[in-house]
């Protein structure tokens, strides 16, 4: 890939990493409810399901949903659906006693990796960024492999980079709002409501 071309994919995937949206939200909650280290698992789900995205992108079925009102409204509906439930749930969420917190922040590797998959899977920001934005970074008449390889490289790095030590970072200093129920009950109400937020927005716009 072309140094300049580079460096713009660059900046790009940066901003959007750190725009706030339904992974970071994923993310901070999850380094909430099992600590800054094994966040990693619902980062690594959430960067499953870019790859899935320029798969998509590389296989040009991206064409076919961004010609299609219907198909894209379809994808964009379902998943601000489904944040709009993870923000219920959170937002309805007791606040539980230390023996209950202590067995929720044993939660297995595999549910917070399967979460994150569905969380970007069902993003339409990343659906936007990646069937629209992903083609301009490529060069069809060099060598595809080689590019779609920096290019996802590229991706998947920085966004590991600011989703654990930037949101999982700053939700850590959170952690000790969860001591007593109180605490719980806001932290759950504004991760809730962060959630539910970030799908409407996402419906409406």
């Amino acid at each position: 890939m072309d140094p300049s071309l580079w460096l713009a994919l660059l900046g790009a995937q940066t901003l959007i990493s750190f725009m706030p949206g339904a992974g970071a939200v994923n993310t901070m909650s999850n380094a909430l409810a099992v600590g800054f280290r094994r966040s990693i698992w619902g980062i690594l789900g959430q960067q499953t399901a870019l790859l899935v995205h320029i798969g998509i992108a590389g296989a040009g079925v991206g064409l076919l949903v961004a010609n299609s009102p219907l198909a894209f409204n379809l994808i964009r509906y379902i998943g601000a659906a489904y944040l709009v439930y993870l923000g219920v749930r959170r937002f309805l969420a007791r606040p539980d006693h230390s023996e209950v917190r202590a067995l929720q922040g044993s939660e297995a590797p595999l549910s917070m990796f399967r979460r994150g998959v569905w969380v970007n899977l069902l993003n339409p920001k990343a659906i936007v960024f990646f069937l629209a934005l992903i083609p301009q970074f490529i060069r069809p008449e060099e060598p595809l492999l080689g590019q779609y390889g920096v290019l996802t490289a590229t991706v998947i790095v920085i966004d590991v980079l600011v989703m654990w030590f930037f949101y999982a970072g700053t939700a850590r200093s959170f952690r000790r709002f969860t001591e007593d129920e109180r605490g719980q009950r806001i932290l759950n109400r504004t991760f809730g409501s962060l959630f539910v937020g970030v799908g409407a927005l996402l419906a409406l716009a």
